[in-house]
């Protein structure tokens, strides 16, 4: 990695930290806000909350051409300001049309923000870095968040709209610093990993399409992401405190728990997974969270204490977590190897919509299973669990050998250093 790269990648992680910093001071508190403080009622307050899921399911197609033709930089300072009107919006609108014309602009810029800033790092790190360079941003986001949903939390107070109003000031604050941050960042270019040929802005989609590799890497993202991150605070929550009491306090502990482990193993973990096959280490993450979903029905059978229960919940969360640990410095990095060169935003974009899909869907369908279906619900996500081992298996037949373990192929061509070495052939 170059010198300016190094400089730019660093501006780049502050900047993943202050935006997680600012969602972390509203985004736990947005449903209390809309529903109570402001006294709108539920379903306005729901729908908020799908309006967001909406928002990014629309601009995200038209985000990756944007990286694409203009570059990351612009169009992550758009979505940055974008997303500070939103913010800023949120917090002074006083009807229901107000709060859902800003959540359209909040969750507009938040959405376009991710394949941006996923694109940034791409061009700013090399095939050797990529890997810490996405388990960085990971473990600042969630650090971030956590942050921001604490002191937030000592901030706020349900009976003074002013409170809520200064939370997401505080957000629409951090947007703009990072869009100063952003401004000083010069951009290089970076070689991908892989041998896809060039591409162009206009034949792209349908050049991604016909990546099978890629195709499949998205059918993968989406049970990975629907298994797991859309139950969070939907199904998951739902079960814990239907089926196996668990109170609210301790609903936070098990949010906390899945924090930490992220936090705390985060790079311990990195060592292992970016030396291994990537695909195996999803199939890995699928086993894991399935027992992640074998111990959450434990749980809910209480055949011990409602201590025991408690804490089998909160592994549950802390299993999650370890998983995602892994997956940080894997997903992104093949997307980014799976990319033509001058293609990264618009790969980029096409997975942060399947995420965004898997995220919509996951709650509609875990939240009532997870609350009335007990037994159902715990078999469901577990097989959808085994079934994410079993698609990193398959999508492992189609990666060539430098997409699923480039930290191999790369240490043979430094053993064969100094010779006539041939190229690493790899699998079609």
């Amino acid at each position: 990695m170059t010198r300016a790269m190094g400089a730019a990648m660093r501006r780049i992680h502050v900047g993943n930290a202050l935006s997680a910093f600012g969602l972390g001071f509203t985004v736990p508190y947005l449903y209390v806000y809309v529903a109570q403080v402001r006294g709108l009622g539920a379903v306005t307050a729901g729908l908020v909350l799908a309006v967001f899921a909406v928002a990014a399911l629309i601009v995200l197609p038209f985000a990756g051409r944007a990286i694409v033709r203009r570059g990351p930089l612009p169009v992550l300072v758009a979505a940055l300001v974008t997303a500070a009107v939103g913010a800023l919006g949120l917090g002074l609108a006083g009807d229901a049309t107000a709060v859902l014309a800003a959540a359209v602009l909040l969750g507009a810029g938040q959405a376009v923000m991710q394949p941006a800033l996923a694109t940034m790092i791409v061009d700013c790190s090399t095939a050797e870095t990529r890997s810490r360079a996405f388990a960085t941003q990971f473990f600042l986001q969630n650090l971030g968040l956590g942050v921001g949903g604490l002191i937030g939390g000592h901030l706020v107070d349900t009976t003074r709209v002013s409170s809520f109003t200064l939370l997401f000031a505080i957000e629409a604050a951090m947007f703009l610093l990072l869009v100063v941050v952003m401004a000083t960042v010069r951009m290089p270019r970076s070689p991908r990993v892989g041998d896809a040929p060039q591409g162009s802005a206009k034949g792209s989609l349908k050049e991604l399409l016909g990546n099978r590799a890629m195709v499949q890497l998205c059918v993968l993202g989406f049970v990975l992401f629907f298994a797991c991150y859309g139950q969070f605070e939907s199904g998951l929550s739902a079960y814990g405190v239907e089926a196996a009491g668990i109170s609210t306090s301790a609903l936070g502990t098990a949010l906390a728990a899945n924090t930490a482990v992220i936090v705390v193993a985060q790079f311990a973990v990195l060592r292992f997974v970016e030396r291994q096959r990537r695909t195996r280490v999803i199939a890995a993450v699928g086993l894991i969270w399935a027992v992640a979903w074998a111990v959450a029905g434990y749980a809910g059978l209480r055949h011990g204490s409602q201590e025991m229960a408690t804490a089998a919940f909160v592994s549950t969360y802390a299993l999650f977590g370890l998983g995602e640990a892994m997956l940080s410095p894997t997903v992104a990095p093949l997307v980014a190897d799976l990319a033509p060169a001058g293609l990264a935003g618009q790969y980029n974009s096409a997975f942060a919509l399947v995420k965004q899909l898997a995220l919509a869907v996951g709650p509609a369908v875990g939240g009532p299973m997870g609350a009335s279906l007990h037994a159902p619900y715990i078999v469901t996500f577990l097989l959808f669990s085994l079934g994410i081992s079993v698609l990193a298996v398959r999508l492992g037949r189609r990666l060539t050998a430098v997409q699923d373990q480039p930290w191999s192929v790369r240490n043979r061509v430094v053993a064969r250093s100094g010779a006539a070495a041939e190229p690493v052939a790899a699998e079609a």
